[in-house]
């Protein structure tokens, strides 16, 4: 748990568009946030993280974010979602992990992830090459990010990745 920030005027505009279009219709600021929080709500829950009892709240620029996450990696995506929203600033993680009694237990413990910052100029290629020193790596990298990423050649300068170790 803890609190990760991002940049806040970097990343995918959804939630500003849609809550553009819910607003535009003369609502109270504080239907307008509720309406924000169901937003990045079913966008945790569509982006088939097993991530059960799913509750955001937002103040300010600042996600609070509540749940049971199958493990780890669930929930570094689930936060990296979030937090490459445009005017989300920072992520304040309330997850909780519940290990799936039908998941198989790892004989060894996984190296935990960084996260990266896109810089100007970078590709998955150049960050597997920075990080791995392997170019070829890059494969690792979009998979660790995916929902997110939908292509691995749509990454923008301020983005959140996770680099798995």
């Amino acid at each position: 748990m803890g609190l990760f920030n991002f940049i806040k005027n970097a990343g995918s505009n959804i939630l500003k568009k849609k809550v553009a279009d819910y607003g535009s219709k003369e609502r109270s600021a504080e239907a307008i946030k509720e309406r924000q929080e169901g937003l990045l709500e079913g966008i945790i829950s569509g982006s088939g993280l097993d991530i059960k009892n799913v509750d955001v709240e937002i103040e300010d620029d600042i996600v609070m974010i509540w749940g049971q996450a199958a493990s780890e990696e669930v929930k570094e995506k689930a936060i990296l979602i979030l937090g490459n929203m445009d005017g989300v600033a920072a992520i304040d993680d309330r997850i909780s992990i519940v290990a799936s009694s039908s998941a198989p237990t790892p004989t060894t413990p996984a190296q935990a992830a960084q996260m990266y910052e896109v810089q100007p100029g970078d590709s998955l290629s150049k960050i597997a090459q920075k990080i791995y020193g392997d170019p070829l790596k890059y494969k690792t990298i979009f998979e660790a990010n995916q929902p997110m990423l939908k292509d691995p050649n749509l990454i923008y300068p301020g983005q959140t990745l996770r680099i798995p170790g």
